[in-house]
Formats: C-alpha cells, sequence, structure tokens
C-alpha cells in the first residue's frame, strides 16, 4: 500500500525517483496513466491489469465506458524503475500533469499519484475545508 507525500524532482530528461520505501513493490514494473485532476497515476503492473481486466467487463454500448476504456488504455506507459530509482514520464504525461521541476508524489493507497508541486498546493487550498465533511461522511460507511 502507498501511504505519505514525497518531494523529488524531474530531471532535465524526464526522469522522476520515486520514493525508495515502494520500489520493491514496483519491482515487477509499473503503468503511467492519465490520473484525475490533472494528476499523473502510478500503479504496479499487476494491479493496473487488473483495473484494465474490470475496465474491459464494461459494457461497451455505454458511451462513456468506451471513452473510459480507450483512455485508459491508449494512455498507458509501461515503465520499468532504473538502477536509481526513477522512470520516464512521457512528454504527453509531463504536458497533461503540467509538471515542472517541482513535483510531489502523493500516497494514494493502492497507487502512487505524481503532482506538479504548484497545482498539488493549489488542489489542497482549494479542498481544505471538504476534506472534514468527507470524512465525515466515509467515516459514517467504514465505522
Amino acid at each position: 500500500m502507498f501511504f505519505g507525500t514525497y518531494t523529488p524532482k524531474l530531471d532535465d530528461k524526464g526522469r522522476l525517483t520515486l520514493p525508495a520505501k515502494f520500489r520493491e513493490l514496483l519491482v515487477g514494473g509499473v503503468m503511467v496513466v492519465k490520473g484525475q485532476d490533472h494528476s499523473l497515476a502510478v500503479y504496479p503492473r499487476a494491479e493496473f491489469l487488473e483495473l484494465a481486466r474490470k475496465a474491459s467487463a464494461m459494457s461497451r454500448s455505454d458511451p462513456q465506458a468506451r471513452a473510459f476504456i480507450r483512455s485508459l488504455a491508449s494512455g498507458a506507459d509501461e515503465q520499468h524503475l532504473d538502477a536509481q530509482g526513477r522512470i520516464s514520464i512521457s512528454s504527453t504525461h509531463r504536458k497533461w500533469a503540467t509538471l515542472s521541476k517541482e513535483c510531489v508524489v502523493v500516497g494514494s493507497v493502492d497507487f502512487l499519484e505524481i503532482w506538479d508541486a504548484t497545482a498539488w498546493e493549489s488542489y489542497l487550498s482549494d479542498n481544505e475545508d471538504d476534506y472534514s465533511q468527507a470524512a465525515d461522511e466515509v467515516l459514517k460507511e467504514i465505522l
């Protein structure tokens, strides 16, 4: 499982070092896809394949399901960590997430999210008040 917030830097070649504590979970490769709110989602390969299988089971007669499957599959980029624990972020994905040198990697339980640092701070600021309300609603469901 992935928890925590980390602040690696994107290098000039578009490579990003993933947190050392997660590398063992990622040795089988990762899939980088467009995430929500213009972030990137980084799934362990096996986790992504499970998500893709579930998505492919959705009704193809549903236009939203077709759009989701197409976007998920066409935007997936398989990566393997190099000896320094880095992955390459494609120019398409860097553009989608408006990544600059300053990045934030956020644990999101089953996957990691990659954000531009400024976008992450803005997201936190915009959603800070919603956290308490959402926590109350979510906690009702699990307690």
